[in-house]
């Protein structure tokens, strides 16, 4: 089919980048027409919010915005395809339905996508994860007649995947390939917390136990054998091993790729005029002096803003902040900021999950200084006159001071060897040394 005459902008993908471009482009170019390509049916809607749409916490209303703008005062008009093929010679997309659309600027913002693992039957009906809406409509419909659910994998997803189970009261089983939860980012301590808030809600461990192969019967999930040689009957298998950018439209370009699609501070591409943003873009960290990634939902967010702006022609250059969430493991609230990682490998992870960063499992040369209190938990990782991490598990009193500490890379030398030789005066004085920051910079 012959091209379009084209359209100034095209993004590939609705999620958090794709949607904060539109106001970044919108912000300096207000009637140049937006072309959105999807190959989800449904309008923007918030991932970070399946999680607790799946445990029953929110209904489903509630994964989208209270008041969207409409797509005519916009400016956006919307294809509901699969794009197969870029050519950035000729700046010309190609549909899955053979249509030749022309861009002048293009964004990728597809997101990434979870990863399965290669056993038989991985393919059979009653396999799932957790990457979109669909997903979790699907979920909720098998867990309505499901018995018994056996979850695989690592990270924030995982447990996710396993608490919705649960509270939809099916008997759910999760494997982990070694002995203890998420060991590249928490300590042995935090692990234990985590696993026995598990147990308390009714999910069943399994140490040291991998997935073997999935059974089938008439085409469905019947039951999984482990390589403790033990067989479980199931009738669901949700998978968490990991997301992997997706990648395949820059196959025979000369798109740069590691990991994820390299992009410069501006978020262009090795292609004039092709950008990418959110968790298909991998961007340079000037503190680690490496090319990360990140699936975080207010990092997609900054990430497509910005590269709006900088598609729009304003020069805004993306100065990459400290990673932090602030999520629910084991149903423990928990603050993860910068470098808090361990040494030993998870293997329940073979890539980044969703609502997770590279960062958090460096640790560089900083020491560790704990603090424990009931269900409560503070680490911190101390450089020479910088906190280069924090975990912050249950109170967050703490939460937001030292993101302030961290991300501005705020000198502690006043209060270093307090902490290090105090641990348990750590929480006050933290909290005071930054409220004496804060009236210092309000004096300002």
């Amino acid at each position: 089919m012959t091209a379009n005459p084209g359209y100034p902008f095209v993004i590939i993908g609705n999620g958090a980048a794709g949607m904060a471009a539109v106001d970044g482009i919108r912000r300096h170019n207000r009637s140049d027409p937006i072309l959105i390509i999807s190959q989800e049916a449904h309008k923007f809607y918030s991932k970070p919010g399946l999680a607790y749409w799946l445990t029953g916490q929110i209904p489903e209303k509630q994964l989208y915005p209270p008041s969207p703008v409409d797509d005519k005062q916009l400016g956006i008009e919307r294809l509901q395809k699969k794009v197969i093929n870029i050519d950035p010679g000729e700046k010309t997309l190609q549909l899955q339905d053979g249509t030749i659309l022309r861009y002048h600027k293009l964004l990728i913002a597809a997101g990434a996508q979870a990863v399965r693992p290669q056993i038989e039957g991985i393919d059979l009906e009653g396999v799932v994860t957790l990457d979109n809406l669909e997903d979790t409509r699907k979920i909720l419909m098998l867990a309505r007649r499901a018995k018994r659910a056996v979850v695989v994998g690592g990270g924030i997803t995982a447990l996710e995947l396993a608490e919705g189970l649960v509270a939809r009261r099916v008997e759910t089983h999760y494997l982990l390939r070694k002995d203890r939860y998420w060991g590249n980012v928490l300590d042995e301590h935090e692990s234990c917390l985590v696993e026995e808030r598990l147990k308390e809600e009714g999910v069943r461990l399994h140490y040291r136990a991998e997935l073997v192969k999935i059974h089938s019967k008439k085409n469905r999930v019947a039951g999984v054998t482990l390589s403790t040689r033990q067989e479980l009957p199931c009738d669901i298998v949700a998978v968490a091993i990991g997301i992997r950018p997706q990648l395949a439209l820059t196959e025979g370009t000369a798109i740069d790729i590691e990991r994820g699609i390299l992009v410069d501070e501006t978020f262009k591409t090795s292609v004039e005029g092709i950008y990418a943003a959110g968790d298909v873009a991998q961007v340079w960290d000037p503190q680690a002096q490496k090319s990360v990634l990140d699936s975080l939902w207010w990092v997609a967010r900054e990430q497509g803003r910005l590269a709006g702006i900088n598609m729009a022609g304003v020069h805004e250059p993306y100065q990459r902040k400290v990673p932090f969430n602030v999520t629910r493991i084991g149903n423990i609230t928990t603050t993860l900021i910068g470098c808090i990682g361990q040494p030993e490998k998870d293997e329940d992870l073979v890539a980044i999950a969703r609502g997770d960063s590279e960062t958090w499992r460096s640790s560089g040369d900083a020491f560790a200084v704990k603090k424990d209190a009931e269900n409560n938990r503070i680490r911190l990782l101390i450089g020479d006159s910088t906190i280069e991490g924090a975990l912050v598990m249950g109170d967050q009193t703490l939460s937001r001071p030292l993101q302030h500490l961290i991300a501005e890379r705020i000198d502690i030398t006043p209060i270093r060897e307090t902490l290090m030789d105090n641990p348990d005066d750590l929480a006050e004085v933290i909290q005071n040394y930054w409220s004496s920051r804060e009236r210092i910079d309000h004096a300002g």
